[in-house]
């Protein structure tokens, strides 16, 4: 019970009410942030409700705090519904915990916001490399006047009848015209054979040739997109297709700045702000290899002291807070592409991939084959790194094998670089692996293994008491294959012997709460210190964030149905596997996950997700392997078609899907 609870029946039934408040709020940030929060006066406080991440900017948080003393540092970490004051003595600390419990201030959307303050005396820090523009990216501030801002600006007529072939209604959340060629946002593309009747607005004539002339850009475009963008509205995270236009994208914002999300297949994030009359320039890597989005919020977070002038948002908690946004237009710029795409990014290269991406698969040979290439031989070659990154076993996989009886057999198929093999030397673990390169590391490690394909385990039917199936079933390309692989499993288990079965979910948030594959994504990778009330604040700088919003695609559990023999049940003809972007939200279920192989692992300790890739961005060679990610309810439905087995447990547990079953 915590020590103020003991005076509760001393204080009022408001003071009651605030002290819960406040409780909860402790507990809140101990649950989720791992924030440490002391019942003694320090000098610094952790604000809850206080934070950027619900709608407080440092303009309405810090006059509130500097009521109470002379304010050292205020920190506010990115899309953090908290803060940390530091206050030049205990004195003022303690009189800002005892005034400003329970304040009420109203945030820059007219909603009141209660803050709950506790004293800090020490907590898990980032120290943030400083982060570079994407290659080939370049913007420009202050390309026009404002006397050629005004004149664009009402060049386009939003009143005219619709039915103009440049103007385009489809779109739900922002209006839109094209000029040159009409885009189709339903390929991502242009009609070559069909340009659009007068081509470009001729007041774009003499920007265009000036912008030519002095050297910002190389080509003279022939399509241009007007986008007229609300507060709160932004555009999902993309690539403009590498068939469709040249190499130079370039766009000029109007009207208002925005913060735009520059994002590496590897998932590192680069906000970069651009201001009002800049010119966003995108070429080479940037344009051909990192997506580009806004997302849709109300207000962005900004550096406090740059006066918003354009370059990337650095996670300064010293210096951020939130810029409301306003009506913004984009003229984006593109010159069309008459010849095929031949840039250095074959893997994402639509030009490219026709003859090097796999299709869906739409039978059983069709799958195997699939797995040979991208899930067998792509875990052959980097099986040195992989088990680089796999040295940390799972607590709630620890505690199964901790709870089977002395003297156990167990099973773990799909055993990678043996792991858990050693976790319980009570137990007899048997582990197997496709690739020979892991079973080889099992084996250096004095563990027993053998090479062997999970739908064909070379171990006597009812003999073992338990199985592991860790990150295994998801690398099946169609429902049959993973019902086949989960009945080899039931196979291998004697009558009331259990297996436990972990898959890679589709959701990867889930109540509210990120798994730590999407938490891993951030800025840059810096060394944890721990900080106290008395650490300089100059050193002071927190781990930075990136918002991540949920996942569009819907997911739909299959039937029993769905898993009987005589076809697969999500049948897609012709259809490209798509290209996950490492460290963000799923968009498909199933996917190639890029893995950036290291030449020289070695010693790499990089914080490991259960199924996720790992690997520097720039560290060598990209290989992908295949997914099949589970929707909740999945995984038990394709259980529940097993004969002669009962479902014990189903859980989610950091990103995955867990089943623990038995047979009976």
């Amino acid at each position: 019970m915590d020590k103020n609870c003991q005076s509760n029946y001393k204080l009022s039934k408001n003071e009651k009410k605030l002290l819960r408040k406040q409780i909860k709020a402790r507990h809140t940030l101990l649950r989720h942030e791992g924030i440490e929060t002391v019942f003694y006066a320090t000098q610094s406080l952790v604000v809850a409700n206080g934070g950027l991440g619900n709608g407080v900017s440092r303009n309405q948080l810090f006059p509130v705090l500097e009521k109470c003393g002379l304010v050292d540092a205020l920190l506010m970490p990115p899309n953090k519904p908290y803060s940390f004051v530091r206050y030049t003595t205990i004195e003022e600390s303690k009189k800002a915990y005892d005034t400003l419990n329970g304040e009420e201030i109203v945030d820059d959307l007219g909603q009141k916001i209660i803050l709950y303050l506790s004293f800090v005396e020490k907590a898990q820090w980032k120290e943030l490399e400083l982060q570079a523009l994407p290659p080939g990216l370049m913007v420009i501030e202050e390309i026009i006047s404002s006397d050629d801002e005004k004149m664009l600006l009402e060049s386009v007529n939003w009143t005219e009848d619709t039915d103009n072939q440049n103007f385009q209604k489809s779109l739900k959340h922002r209006r839109v015209k094209h000029f040159g060629y009409e885009f189709h946002y339903e390929n991502n593309n242009v009609d070559k054979d069909k340009p659009l009747p007068g081509g470009l607005p001729d007041i774009c004539d003499s920007i265009l040739e000036k912008w030519l002339k002095e050297g910002f850009i190389k080509h003279k475009p022939d399509q241009l997109t007007v986008n007229q963008y609300e507060p709160g509205h932004g555009i999902p995270a993309h690539i403009d297709t590498h068939s469709a236009f040249e190499d130079e994208i370039i766009s000029l914002s109007l009207g208002s700045e925005i913060v735009m999300d520059f994002k590496h297949p590897d998932g590192i994030t680069v906000p970069v702000m651009l201001p009002c009359r800049s010119l966003l320039v995108m070429t080479g890597e940037s344009r051909y290899l990192w997506t580009h989005g806004i997302t849709p919020r109300k207000f962005d977070t900004v550096q406090a002291s740059r006066g918003h002038k354009s370059g990337i948002i650095t996670g300064d908690v010293e210096d951020l807070t939130l810029n409301k946004r306003g009506i913004r237009t984009s003229f984006t710029f593109r010159k069309v592409r008459q010849t095929p795409c031949n840039c250095s990014y074959p893997l994402v290269c639509d030009s490219q991939m026709k003859a090097t991406s796999p299709s869906f698969p739409e039978n059983d040979k069709e799958a195997s084959q699939l797995e040979q290439e991208y899930v067998h031989r792509v875990y052959e070659e980097i099986a040195g790194h992989f088990s680089s990154t796999r040295h940390t076993p799972w607590p709630h996989i620890v505690a199964f094998l901790k709870d089977l009886p002395s003297g156990s057999l167990v099973a773990d198929i799909g055993c990678g670089n043996g792991k858990y093999l050693g976790i319980n030397k009570e137990l007899h673990m048997i582990g197997c692996d496709h690739s020979q390169n892991l079973v080889d590391i099992c084996r250096e490690r004095q563990y027993q293994a053998i090479v062997c394909d999970a739908l064909s385990v070379p171990i006597r039917s009812g003999s073992c008491d338990a199985c592991l199936s860790i990150a295994v079933i998801h690398h099946f390309a169609t429902a049959e294959r993973r019902v086949a692989a989960l009945q080899e499993l039931v196979r291998l288990l004697r009558p009331g012997g259990k297996a436990l079965i972990y898959v890679w979910a589709m959701e990867q948030e889930y109540k509210k709460k990120k798994s730590k594959y999407l938490r891993e994504n951030r800025i840059s990778q810096g060394k944890k210190k721990e900080i106290s009330s008395h650490t300089p604040v100059e050193e002071l700088l927190v781990k930075h964030m990136p918002e991540v919003g949920n996942q569009d695609a819907a997911c739909s559990v299959p039937s029993n149905n769905d898993f009987q023999e005589g076809g697969n049940s999500r049948k897609v003809t012709n259809s490209k596997l798509p290209i996950h972007t490492n460290r963000t939200s799923f968009h498909s279920q199933d996917l190639l996950v890029p893995w950036h192989l290291k030449g020289n692992p070695g010693k790499d300790k990089a914080v490991e997700p259960l199924c996720g890739p790992l690997g520097s961005h720039d560290s060598g060679p990209v290989l992908h392997r295949y997914y099949h990610v589970f929707c909740e309810g999945e995984l038990e439905a394709a259980c529940q078609t097993l004969s002669n087995v009962s479902i014990l447990q189903s859980y989610y547990d950091q990103g995955n899907w867990c089943v623990i079953l038995q047979k009976v």
